[in-house]
């Protein structure tokens, strides 16, 4: 046999995770995994996947060029140890797969219509691509019975609900504390709301350096929002605007009047040059029938940039904005996802969407005299208005 070098980690990886799905599999059929570490029996290449209990492991080798640890000698004549590359070669079996992955991920997703199913559908393929594993997945209704949920999924042997939507998110407020939630396609989470997961909302830091890129000569962002819903979302935009050596000038309103009352004294005070104006999710601050028209005006008439982290605001007249990349972000939660069943159980806060697209509005540039080439326009993911 051709000498390995020994690599602890990844035959500790390795072993733990074919016993994890072994487990996983045994729990989810009511079977029951002995509590001593497993080995894999000759016999598990002619077929089943035949377990049986042994000694504990000793000491891993002192020589690099040893290629798996010394093990006691087995406690049944057709029991033998496994190397890394049997171990390896066992993860790669179809059946195993199957087993690592059925049922111990599952995606709960809001049961909508087009066009918006089509985004939670492609957060799954997103996950799948990650997991390369067919996911479990159940549309829900508002009013899904999350005990009859719940049930469906321990016995499906689930280990984490990847929760999509605000509808998603609600119906896994009733699940047992075993089963750890991951949000994601959510708008307008905050710290407060006590998950993890990842925000449907535009992470600053993304938003600022493509304004930087776009504007160079930039010095302040302008913003006006209400604290009881974006407060966790200004404070992460303190510190991008400080990293791309901008100025973040934060406006408190806590209703729609005083929106309305600062946005037209703001824009008219600020530099056309040096200042911009940014449009974040917040229902408040950017109420969509009154204060939306107000603010594109104000920006219109004074030429002040103005760039949202709604995509639906440039399609009205703001320079640019960012859209979720659905199947990027489904990756994402998986990677999330597994590192949890690979056991890293440390508290992850809410996070916003780094996983983004980016669309412009030519004739808003062209207006404010920011003329972009065919070059430029290439790098953005929607163009608007489209030829």
């Amino acid at each position: 046999m051709k000498n390995t070098i020994f690599n602890p980690r990844r035959w500790r990886r390795a072993a733990a995770l074919l016993l994890a799905s072994v487990a996983g599999a045994a729990q989810a059929g009511g079977g029951v995994i002995p509590s001593s570490i497993a080995l894999v029996s000759a016999g598990a290449a002619h077929g089943g996947m035949l377990i049986e209990p042994a000694a504990p492991l000793v000491s891993p080798p002192q020589s690099p060029l040893q290629l798996s640890p010394p093990m006691p000698a087995p406690l049944r004549a057709d029991v033998r140890p496994v190397t890394l590359a049997q171990l390896e070669d066992q993860l790669r079996r179809p059946e195993l797969q199957a087993s690592i992955g059925k049922g111990t991920i599952a995606v709960v997703y809001p049961n909508v219509e087009e066009p918006f199913r089509s985004a939670f559908i492609a957060m799954i393929q997103g996950i799948e691509e990650r997991t390369k594993l067919k996911v479990r997945s159940y549309p829900v209704d508002p009013r899904v019975d999350t005990a009859e949920l719940n049930a469906t999924l321990k016995r499906n042997g689930t280990k984490v609900v990847i929760a999509l939507g605000r509808q998603g998110l609600n119906a896994t407020a009733g699940l047992d504390r075993e089963i750890a939630v991951l949000a994601g396609g959510v708008l307008l989470l905050s710290d407060a709301e006590n998950v993890m997961g990842i925000s449907m909302t535009p992470d600053p830091a993304m938003l600022f350096s493509r304004l930087r890129a776009l504007l160079p000569e930039l010095k302040r962002v302008i913003v006006v929002y209400n604290p009881q819903k974006s407060e966790w979302l200004v404070k992460l935009a303190r510190e991008a605007a400080k990293a791309q050596g901008l100025e973040l000038q934060a406006h408190v309103a806590g209703d729609l009047a005083r929106a309305a009352q600062l946005y037209p004294q703001l824009i008219a005070a600020a530099d056309n040059r040096h200042d911009a104006v940014w449009l974040p999710h917040d229902s408040t601050t950017v109420e969509e029938s009154t204060i939306l028209p107000l603010v594109l005006r104000e920006s219109w008439n004074s030429g002040v940039p103005l760039f949202s982290s709604n995509v639906l605001h440039v399609k009205k007249g703001a320079l640019f904005a960012m859209v979720p990349d659905n199947v990027e972000l489904g990756r994402t939660l998986a990677a999330s996802a597994l590192g949890v069943i690979a056991g890293d159980v440390r508290r992850r806060a809410l996070v916003p969407l780094r996983e983004l697209q980016t669309a412009i509005n030519l004739r808003t540039a062209s207006h404010i005299g920011l003329n972009l080439g065919a070059l430029q326009q290439r790098s953005f993911d929607f163009v608007y208005p489209q030829p």
